[in-house]
């Protein structure tokens, strides 16, 4: 039966990665609250602890890193026809942040590990100093992972996106905004300084660019006029044709 109505080949790639993109902040926005105990109290290591609230935390991180690694996956085979260096480019960064993301993740279980298994008579202060440096260390993966490697993602996305036009331009180019706002937040932080406006401020457009495309892909999808989709399309229809030729020919004949 013939249809009048394009073919999206790609429509499960958008709903996946539309998805994850929206994963990602269901996972880490409650993943920082949930953190809060042993983020903010140095002495947590020889403390009651919340190891409970704690562990849910570094669960989310664990599913945000992993859902963030996911989204480059699944736009990768689309977004490398437009350009393939800035595609592995973006899968490089995403990877990155998940890998700097589960660093963390690890330094939070060492501390709980610690906390629990402390026995008497253990040297406080050396436990507080320990449990001070894994959370310093979880502190600069935040830092290069969740705040750093999405600026890089905005940029080299963003412009896949924009010159592909795959979503409304509005999207990438509140992303391309951000890109040089976040870079500078992420530069200042590493050399120890902190404006709360400037990062509030900063995160604005990065906010809007992660949201908006994730709900644009997992509700509409990729726009089916876009130059690069006109193209998959007829490569698809093409590949089709090709298989039902070969199909045809490899029937023997009556």
């Amino acid at each position: 039966m013939n249809s009048n109505k394009p073919i999206d080949p790609t429509r499960k790639t958008s709903l996946v990665a539309g998805i994850l993109y929206l994963v990602t902040f269901i996972s880490s926005i409650p993943a920082v609250m949930l953190l809060a105990p042993v983020l903010n109290n140095p002495n947590y290591i020889i403390s009651a602890g919340a190891d409970f609230q704690v562990i849910c935390g570094i669960s989310l991180d664990l599913v945000n890193a992993l859902a963030a690694i996911g989204t480059a996956v699944a736009l990768f085979w689309v977004v490398k026809r437009q350009n393939e260096s800035f595609a592995l480019g973006f899968v490089a960064t995403r990877l990155v942040e998940g890998t700097t993301v589960i660093i963390g993740v690890v330094c939070i279980l060492a501390v709980v590990t610690l906390r629990q298994t402390i026995g008497v008579g253990t040297d406080s202060a050396a436990l507080v100093a320990v449990g001070q440096g894994l959370v310093a260390v979880r502190g600069w993966t935040f830092t290069i992972g969740p705040s750093l490697m999405p600026a890089l993602n905005a940029l080299l996305l963003g412009t896949l996106l924009y010159r592909s036009r795959l979503v409304p331009r509005l999207i990438p180019a509140a992303g391309l905004i951000g890109f040089p706002l976040q870079l500078s937040v992420a530069i200042l932080t590493i050399f120890g300084i902190n404006i709360t406006i400037f990062s509030l401020i900063a995160l604005v457009p990065i906010f809007f660019w992660e949201l908006a495309v994730g709900l644009w892909m997992a509700i509409k999808g990729f726009n089916q006029n876009a130059p690069l989709m006109v193209k998959l399309r007829r490569e698809k229809e093409n590949e089709s044709k090709n298989q039902e030729l070969e199909v045809k020919n490899q029937r023997p004949e009556q």
